[in-house]
């Protein structure tokens, strides 16, 4: 027997909009959705920024909007039907339980890496970082190998909308010289951050090639100094590229 229910009509126009971004593949404005699916624009106006407001859609430039975090984030506490999270889980546990660093897998959104999923219960000291949690982009050394993935056009024209900021004493403020550390990441297939974002705090970041357009992706360990001795920085790094070698052969076999 059939169960009779109201049905709620702004909700049906909610995912509607997320369809109509889903479909396109590109940011989209107000007057554009408003357009496309026939709605007046101050419903539009309202549900974009209360999406906006939630995390499921984020803010770019020239009062346009994407997808945002939160929709990695649901999809995460759904289970791990995500490919790949799925895919690449075990090997943040092993590198857990190898080196004893806490482990994140991240993409970029916008002007942030999102953490979608982690591996830290190998050791009693953890790097307390939660999935869902956005990083600017321009700190550390996960950022660097997400933006080491995007072309030279694209970093010069974030760099050129967008400050350095001097999260600790050791952080890059020059653009010339934080543009070198970018391609210099992209040449080695790593980056080191030697406390550039919190003080006391040392990481490595692999990128990942996925062969998803327009998706970057990367794999950081991050661990306090005296985890990260300089002595055992390039045994980590050798090792951190054997995994993210071993992933990439993975996702191009599929």
């Amino acid at each position: 027997m059939k169960i009779a229910f109201k049905r709620v009509p702004a909700i049906d126009k909610c995912f509607a909009i997320l369809d109509l971004f889903a479909r396109l593949k590109k940011p989209l404005g107000v007057s554009q959705i408003s357009k496309a699916l026939n709605y007046n624009k101050s419903t539009v106006f309202n549900m974009v920024h209360t999406l906006n407001d939630l995390g499921i859609l984020e803010k770019t430039g020239g009062n346009k909007f994407q997808f945002g975090m939160q929709l990695y984030t649901l999809g995460k506490t759904a289970g791990r039907s995500s490919e790949l999270i799925s895919s690449v889980h075990p090997y943040l546990e092993k590198i857990n339980q190898e080196t004893k660093l806490s482990t994140f897998l991240g993409i970029r959104s916008g002007l942030r890496a999102v953490i979608i999923d982690k591996a830290d219960t190998a050791f009693d000291i953890k790097i307390y970082s939660e999935i869902g949690m956005r990083i600017p982009l321009l700190a550390g050394a996960g950022g660097r190998v997400l933006l080491a993935q995007m072309s030279d056009a694209e970093v010069d024209d974030i760099l050129s909308k967008n400050k350095l900021e001097k999260f600790t004493p050791n952080s890059c403020v020059n653009k010339n010289q934080y543009k070198a550390m970018i391609k210099q990441a992209r040449k080695d297939g790593i980056a080191i951050d030697m406390e550039e974002y919190i003080e006391g705090i040392r990481g490595f970041a692999v990128p990942l090639k996925i062969h998803r357009a327009s998706f970057q992706v990367a794999i950081w360990a991050v661990g306090l100094k005296r985890q990260i001795t300089d002595e055992i920085i390039p045994r980590y790094a050798d090792y951190l590229k054997k995994i993210a070698a071993e992933i990439e052969i993975r996702f191009s076999s599929e």
